[in-house]
């Protein structure tokens, strides 16, 4: 952990080598990779974004192998280490995994950590902690995507091991930045099958989040699951509200005008037709 201003952050390499989760891969990065991660995740959040930081790259003379088209030919390039920083580096798929095997006392244990170190806001003597845990979450993740859609930010791999429990953008990977807009741009070269392409982001979001439901759903009593399933169904409202008041804040539209959802759907249809 670091200290800065009373607060505490976990500190992570990324390509120092192989880990217990590295899935038979080699564990390294690449230079190429780690500048992007670190000017985009300093970028991001300069832009406001909630994300992860990059403290450091160190450069590394040892040759790395990697395909960087898909397309089968693999070059030598140079590798590197990223030191980057977060709250927290648990995900979505952290309680999957675990829901997975079947491991609940795990799950319990590993849920009230989260919640104790995290989300102060909740009484750890409060029955329906978790269920607070995943209102909270929904909501501050729909934010974050509107917060994506309104720069233009694909990440390009949106799988529950690719989503914070904080909300906060991680694993930099094949992200990119429209030029213009395009909901189906796809910045993953390998996504072949186009499912994170940017106009999906707020869709597939809907999808982790009722993973994470299908997680916690061995912790919560029948009302709390019902309760739940309500909580989720509000989503896309959510989202749907903070994209409204982030492009109109962009065009400048101030107070409630029923013809302003009108206005900013003909505008992206628009910029789609030049």
């Amino acid at each position: 952990y670091f200290c800065r201003h009373g607060e505490r952050w976990e500190l992570q390499l990324k390509g120092s080598g192989k880990t217990p989760y590295s899935r038979n891969g080699d564990g390294r990065a690449v230079l190429r990779s780690s500048v992007r991660e670190f000017l985009c995740s300093e970028a991001m959040h300069y832009l406001g974004i909630p994300t992860s930081r990059a403290a450091s790259l160190v450069v590394s003379d040892d040759d790395v192998w990697r395909d960087q088209f898909y397309n089968g030919n693999i070059k030598k390039e140079r590798g590197a280490i990223v030191l980057r920083l977060a709250k927290s580096w648990f995900r979505i798929g952290s309680l999957e995994i675990l829901a997975h095997s079947g491991e609940l006392d795990l799950l319990r244990r590993l849920l009230d950590f989260i919640i104790q170190e995290h989300f102060p806001s909740i009484p750890m003597n409060n029955s329906n902690r978790y269920l607070e845990f995943f209102s909270t979450v929904v909501s501050e993740t729909a934010n974050l995507i509107s917060l994506w859609m309104s720069v233009g930010f694909a990440h390009g791999v949106c799988n529950t091991d690719n989503f914070s429990l904080l909300s906060i953008t991680i694993d930099y990977g094949p992200f990119g930045f429209m030029d213009s807009y395009d909901p189906n741009f796809v910045p993953n070269t390998s996504d072949d099958e186009r499912r994170y392409k940017i106009g999906n982001q707020a869709s597939v979001g809907l999808f982790n989040l009722s993973k994470l439901l299908q997680a916690l759903n061995p912790l919560l009593d029948p009302r709390q699951k019902q309760l739940a399933s309500q909580i989720l169904e509000g989503y896309g409202e959510h989202y749907y509200s903070r994209f409204t008041e982030l492009f109109k804040t962009k065009l400048g539209l101030l107070g409630e005008n029923e013809n302003d959802n009108y206005l900013i759907a003909f505008l992206l249809k628009v910029s789609l037709l030049c």
